[in-house]
């Protein structure tokens, strides 16, 4: 079997690892117990591009007892669970290719080799798998994607617009059970997580920058103001700083957070969120981290220009010290602090995310050849029985509207 992990012998550390993750995942188990009976994947080559961790081999194994035929590759070079993709190599002997700290060579040859089986269909995080498509290989074979992130979405609806996407997508970031609480919460908990395991440093009266106000940063912003910080947002949409306003937040141009700030944490999805002047004005020993999909937030090369020396000071800590004497921190390469330095989103959020991303392959083997070449939400009923199956798991009951509610909601003519 062809494949590029770390260590085999890592696999089976990695299998008491995924079967960990699969505890808090019941409704992709549900999923995965009704696709080993019905096979709906049967004959269906997927190339996955997503971060290989714990959850991830988990939707892998579902994908595969539906009855495709899975490669997999990451959508991170510093993501990778090394011990998880072992694993799928060894027990589930599904192709992975991807290895913690791979180098920008190595991860285009690992997109190509997940390519290698000539899919029916993809799923991206981050659109790098699609965008390798289009410039490099053939789609004619490909009946549709998935896609799990914003920053991915945002470059496929970019494609669409200028009519070079060459097949249907699903936009599973656009799920109401995948960013409501996927982006909110389990980048909320994993970026805070990711900054404290790396830096040790208390967060209850610091001052943490967040910049950007999306699904993502709300989540952040909740979980560090939840720990004790002074939060600050910064914003370029009216509406999303005005909602942090009204949610109890400062929000102030990055000009002026940069100053105050101790923490800064990138969510924007958009390149040189912090820059030259930023760095320029910082404290002395302020912490830069992102949390948005590419390593572009930070204008890390303006950082690297204006340092008088670099150092490592721990396990993912690089040290800038500036001519002013000032040293500035930064975490994880610019890369995503919640999966460079801590383990990622927790499984039961997961859940639902990559619930999202096998229904919607089922969908696109039963409809994606009737779909034009466009970006699709998820399916509503699809979004609406993953959270009552998730409902259902975790043991919440709700009401059920009666007939004669029912008929008022649907009616005009009955008032008062």
């Amino acid at each position: 079997m062809d494949y590029d992990v770390k260590d085999l012998r890592l696999a089976d550390q990695g299998r008491m690892r995924i079967e960990w993750a699969e505890e808090s995942m019941p409704v992709l188990r549900l999923v995965r117990k009704r696709f080993a009976k019905e096979r709906p994947l049967r004959g269906v080559r997927i190339a996955a591009c997503l971060h290989v961790t714990t959850e991830t081999a988990n939707l892998m194994q579902t994908l595969q007892a539906g009855g495709a035929e899975v490669r997999l590759c990451a959508s991170n070079p510093l993501s990778t669970q090394d011990d998880a993709a072992a694993s799928l190599v060894a027990h589930d002997h599904i192709p992975t290719f991807a290895i913690k700290g791979e180098d920008k060579k190595t991860y285009y040859e690992h997109i190509h080799a997940a390519l290698g089986h000539n899919p029916t269909i993809t799923m991206d995080d981050g659109c790098d798998l699609v965008s390798t498509l289009h410039s490099e290989r053939k789609t004619a074979r490909i009946v549709g994607g998935t896609e799990e992130t914003t920053t991915g979405v945002i470059r496929l609806r970019s494609m669409a617009k200028k009519g070079v996407l060459k097949f249907p997508v699903i936009s599973v970031n656009d799920a109401d059970t995948k960013h409501m609480f996927d982006n909110r919460y389990g980048t909320g908990q994993s970026t805070l997580d990711g900054i404290i395991r790396a830096t040790n440093r208390l967060v209850a009266g610091s001052i943490v920058v967040v910049a950007g106000y999306g699904w993502c940063g709300r989540g952040v912003a909740s979980r560090a103001k939840g720990l004790g910080a002074d939060v600050v947002i910064t914003e370029v949409a009216p509406l999303k700083a005005l909602e942090a306003v009204m949610d109890g937040y400062r929000v102030l141009a990055m000009e002026e957070a940069a100053r105050v700030g101790d923490f800064f944490i990138t969510v924007t999805g958009n390149l040189k969120v912090i820059r030259k002047e930023h760095f320029a004005v910082m404290k002395d020993g302020a912490i830069v981290c992102n949390s948005g999909h590419f390593n572009v937030e930070i204008d890390i090369p303006a950082l690297e220009r204006l340092a008088r020396r670099r150092k490592m000071v721990r396990e993912g800590v690089e040290q800038f010290l500036l001519p002013n004497g000032r040293r500035i921190n930064l975490l994880g390469e610019g890369r995503l602090v919640n999966l460079a330095l801590a383990e990622g989103h927790p499984s039961s959020v997961m859940d639902m995310s990559f619930a999202n991303q096998a229904l919607s392959a089922e969908y696109l083997v039963k409809h994606g050849r009737s779909l034009k070449n466009q970006v699709y939400p998820v399916p509503a009923a699809i979004d609406k029985e993953i959270a009552r199956l998730k409902l259902a798991a975790i043991g919440v009951s709700i009401d059920r509207l009666t007939k004669e509610q029912e008929k008022y909601l649907a009616s005009w003519d009955m008032g008062t």
